[in-house]
């Protein structure tokens, strides 16, 4: 991703900025369209992963639908050029605000959360004389296998409606005129790299399926949600993640109805390896157990270590071009860590770099993926910009 002249360029631009490598990004969007039209699958863009204007123009440009979570995703997805037809919204605390932009937008269908949220949508169709599409998102209580903070398809989590609640959901569709059943809807968590867990999801979408059919529900869309992870170990060997895998287990395993549509809602496996984030050493202070590089980044532009722990590759760029050519191999530990007034302010403890000064500039790979979108102003701070490739 990084050579000397894209280096070069760094040094004259203010950092902290994200930086996003819009030909990976097209590469990326060219892979998992092509697999999943392979198999007639149509596939939703996930807004919360990166709503980055130019981000959103490039997606849309490859015809994905949105997966919105609020009312401005909304928005923002209408206003970017994707199709009404390809939005679904989702998100367990729908406001009547929001769902009466999605009513006005004519959206695809609403994911819907709860039993009570049926009612309220379809009250506030009635009161526009419109008949709101809509999928029920279902608990599979499938464990995802990865860390508690991002799982969200167990009957403990906050989302979806929990299997035993059916017979209720069933009798809500029956009371509600104002709403047209579409299918039923599944995302059991993020950075899912195990596909055996996929094949579980499969099992569990073909028993609902096969539970609302029963009950005189025909099941026109099967939306198997999203999650597919990315390799931040190492993001220039697996650019991309394995979308041939992904949309072959669901090939394989999953019980298509003729006429059926397969949908799915990928967010971080489209955009998290186009974008790193880059950052100065303000200071390196060494101890006696310890060496610290302090950089002008920190969890204000990206929280994700801070938040669950999670690991971002670390490179020093401005000693890059010195360790290549000068065949280096002597590493030092830093932990490095930003400028917020906060003990947790930390990427990664014993990372291994080559010695490293005041000014280097540093990159925190794989961070086109909620990075920018969870940035935050604490410690009244600037928000870093974004530079493009292109």
């Amino acid at each position: 991703m990084f050579n000397n002249d894209t280096i070069n360029k760094f040094q004259s631009i203010e950092t902290p900025f994200y930086y996003y490598d819009m030909g990976i990004l097209r590469q990326t969007l060219e892979a998992c369209t092509n697999a999943s039209a392979r198999y007639g699958f149509h596939v939703h863009y996930a807004m919360k992963a990166n709503f980055n204007p130019k981000v959103l123009d490039m997606i849309q440009s490859f015809g994905i639908g949105a997966d919105c979570v609020s009312g401005n995703e909304v928005k923002a997805a209408i206003e970017h050029g994707f199709a009404k037809e390809k939005v679904v919204f989702a998100g367990v605390g729908k406001s009547d605000k929001e769902i009466n932009l999605a009513l006005d937008a004519d959206i695809f269908c609403f994911n819907v959360e709860s039993v009570q949220e049926l009612f309220i949508i379809n009250d506030l169709a009635a009161a526009k004389n419109k008949k709101a599409n809509v999928a029920i998102r279902i608990n599979p209580n499938v464990d995802a296998h990865t860390h508690h903070f991002i799982t969200t398809g167990l009957d403990e989590n906050k989302f979806g409606i929990n299997i035993w609640q059916l017979p209720d959901v069933a009798d809500a569709l029956r009371k509600c005129t104002n709403l047209q059943f579409l299918g039923i809807h599944f995302h059991i968590g993020s950075q899912i790299t195990d596909m055996e867990v996929y094949k579980s999801l499969c099992t569990r979408i073909n028993e609902m399926q096969d539970w609302f059919e029963d009950h005189g529900f025909p099941v026109k869309v099967l939306n198997t949600g999203g999650g597919l992870g990315v390799d931040y170990y190492n993001p220039d060997t697996n650019a991309f993640s394995d979308f041939e895998s992904y949309f072959n287990v669901f090939k394989d395993f999953l019980n298509v109805r003729p006429g059926q549509e397969v949908h799915f809602e990928l967010g971080r496996a489209l955009v998290a390896q186009s974008a790193s984030l880059i950052s100065r050493v303000l200071y390196v202070k060494n101890g006696l157990k310890k060496n610290f590089l302090v950089l002008d980044a920190g969890m204000t532009e990206l929280l994700r270590p801070m938040l669950y722990q999670a690991y971002h590759s670390i490179e020093n760029l401005s000693q890059k071009s010195k360790v290549e050519s000068q065949n280096l191999t002597q590493d030092i530990k830093y932990d490095v860590v930003g400028p917020i007034c906060e003990s947790t302010d930390c990427f990664r403890k014993d990372v291994d770099l080559p010695e490293s000064f005041r000014g280097d500039l540093i990159a925190i790979r794989t961070a086109g993926a909620y990075a920018e979108v969870m940035a935050s102003g604490y410690n009244l701070r600037n928000r870093a910009q974004s530079v493009y490739s292109e």
